[in-house]
């Protein structure tokens, strides 16, 4: 198993670099039952795929260097092969994010306390500084709120995008996302304010229903 979320890892992180990571996504809340199978790499992928860039930027956002950052995300995400076979899916309790936040904020602490230990021996402090200027837990968790509904947003435009035409989805793209008004859009991409809006619609909706299913865990 370690060897498999080291290797998916390896996979997402040239993603964050710039470089393409093919990829299927499936279904949740389906997803969570299937990560406490090892050998299900099509879950593990999208797992990674989604969660991993939240780890990884909390730790940038706390000032780690890069390699210290995706070093604590795949220490977190090997947590997460272990603890997910404990893990039980009952909304009424709380998200599946919540609990994975949970994971993430203690692996970020154990990292730093760890590298903590190891400089205060040359009297570098500057790794205790760091640990006693973390957020609050509220401070924290809004802050992954936001990281993850952009990250979400940008997994629901990889899936979709390929799904329309071009002036389709750059109808939908320079009025929702980059402000254009409809007469705008319509004269950029020779289109008919009705057609720029029906366009937009048509991509929102798609939007909305990839975005359902990962906010049901």
């Amino acid at each position: 198993m370690e060897r498999l979320v080291r290797f998916l890892w390896r996979q997402q992180y040239f993603y964050l670099e710039g470089l393409p990571l093919p990829s299927s996504f499936i279904t949740r809340p389906s997803l969570l039952v299937r990560l406490r199978d090892a050998a299900d790499r099509e879950a593990w992928g999208e797992f990674v795929a989604l969660y991993a860039p939240l780890v990884y930027t909390l730790a940038r956002k706390r000032d780690l260097q890069d390699a210290d950052a995706a070093n604590v995300a795949q220490e977190v995400l090997l947590k997460v092969s272990v603890a997910i076979k404990e893990f039980e899916y009952d909304p009424n309790r709380g998200t599946f994010r919540g609990w994975f936040l949970t994971l993430a904020r203690n692996g970020l602490h154990d990292f730093l306390a760890r590298r903590n230990r190891q400089c205060l021996g040359s009297g570098d402090s500057a790794t205790l500084a760091l640990l006693e200027e973390l957020p609050s837990q509220a401070e924290e968790e809004a802050l992954w709120e936001r990281e993850y509904e952009q990250r979400v947003f940008a997994w629901a435009v990889e899936r979709v995008r390929p799904q329309f035409k071009g002036p389709t989805w750059q109808a939908f793209w320079q009025t929702a996302v980059e402000g254009k008004s409809g007469e705008e859009a319509a004269r950029a991409l020779g289109m008919t304010v009705g057609a720029v809006y029906v366009a937009k619609c048509r991509v929102q909706a798609r939007l909305r229903a990839e975005i359902q299913e990962v906010e049901s865990a």
